[in-house]
């Protein structure tokens, strides 16, 4: 089981990783473009930022023996994340739409402020 608090720190951490994992794909894309030489260090800043607090969040939620096994998309519209703890693995769904909202959301925040 996992008490609320490390519920949000695992939430917080999904998000990191999804925003990581696209940061990572788009990275790709921009590369082939002309104006890659613009876009690129922009991307580089926010994907360090983004990587150093997954990280960081990672290390917080293995203190607690929380980590997650597997992301399965169960249908069209939401997916199953399998989590293991010290006590027994948990399955918890998420809205794929409302995940990506809240990366779009981060990744802005991020590049405008800094912090999340």
């Amino acid at each position: 089981m996992i008490n609320g608090e490390q519920r949000q720190l695992l939430h917080k951490f999904v998000v990191y990783d999804m925003a990581v994992q696209s940061l990572q794909r788009d990275y790709e894309v921009i590369e082939n473009l002309k104006m890659s030489k613009v876009y690129l260090p922009i991307l580089d800043n926010l994907l360090k930022a983004i990587t150093n607090d997954y990280y960081n969040l990672k290390r917080l939620l293995a203190k607690d023996k929380i980590r997650v096994v597997k992301w399965e998309k169960n249908v069209e519209y939401f997916s199953d994340l399998t989590v293991a703890t010290a006590g027994e693995d948990l399955v918890l769904t998420y809205a794929n739409q409302a995940l990506k909202t809240q990366v779009e959301k981060l990744l802005i925040c991020h590049q405008m402020t800094g912090t999340d």
